[in-house]
């Protein structure tokens, strides 16, 4: 399996990027970001790029993709509500769209975020705008489409999050990882269960387009809740 990934310096991106090279299923990783993931690998090809939103040079490599783990995201926190879609909607649409038409067969994985509203009604605005880019997703002429909706993730083997506060938090919190995977089953699922989860559903599929953290622990080889 050949493997694109948007957004590898962040959290998510840098939980799949890891499994993508330690799994032997996965033969080529290509990411494409505009800052340098720090990982070299034999099987990965890292593109930084001024404007990721174009694709041309890239186009007859992005034909051999079979699956795009789609990891880009940012806090809504402070931001205005037309910024926020712009950033989240538009800069993904953009680039999804694209990929459709270069690569309809491949299966493409979005990371939305718990308590996405697929309504697009709610009154949380980070929320409605990820309602409304799943839904659009989800109609693209992909072969598959599917939503992860992680709630808490506990980053493991050296993945950490670009946001100072969060990074503090888990810090603070690390001692009692165990304890919050005992507590919150249904809520808390760690790094490496949310890039195997990827990975596993880019090659034999999922039940459900979008998977809450239960759907992706027991995806990514967690045991599911009872």
């Amino acid at each position: 399996m050949n493997v694109l990934i948007f957004g590898a310096t962040g959290m998510v991106g840098q939980s799949v990027l890891l499994e993508c090279l330690r799994d032997p299923q996965v033969h080529n990783v290509i990411t494409i970001g505009r800052n340098a993931n720090q990982q070299t690998h034999p099987k990965l090809r890292e593109y930084v790029l001024k404007d990721i939103t174009d694709l041309t040079a890239l186009t007859d490599e992005l034909t051999q993709v079979n699956a795009c783990f789609f990891c880009l995201g940012v806090s809504s926190v402070g931001m205005s509500e037309e910024k926020y879609h712009v950033i989240t909607y538009d800069l993904t649409m953009n680039i999804a769209t694209q990929l459709a038409a270069i690569q309809p067969h491949m299966t493409f994985i979005y990371v939305t975020g718990a308590s996405t509203d697929s309504t697009e009604q709610g009154k949380s605005m980070w929320a409605r705008v990820k309602g409304k880019t799943e839904n659009a997703l989800l109609k693209l002429p992909f072969q598959s489409a599917y939503m992860f909706r992680p709630g808490a993730i506990l980053p493991m083997n050296g993945v950490k999050s670009k946001t100072k506060v969060y990074q503090i938090g888990i810090a603070i919190l690390r001692p009692i990882f165990p304890l919050l995977h005992r507590w919150f089953p249904n809520s808390v699922i760690n790094s490496e269960q949310i890039g195997r989860a990827m990975i596993h559903v880019a090659q034999v599929g999922y039940p459900n387009a979008i998977l809450e953290s239960i759907d992706i622990r027991e995806a990514g080889g967690g045991k599911p809740a009872s």
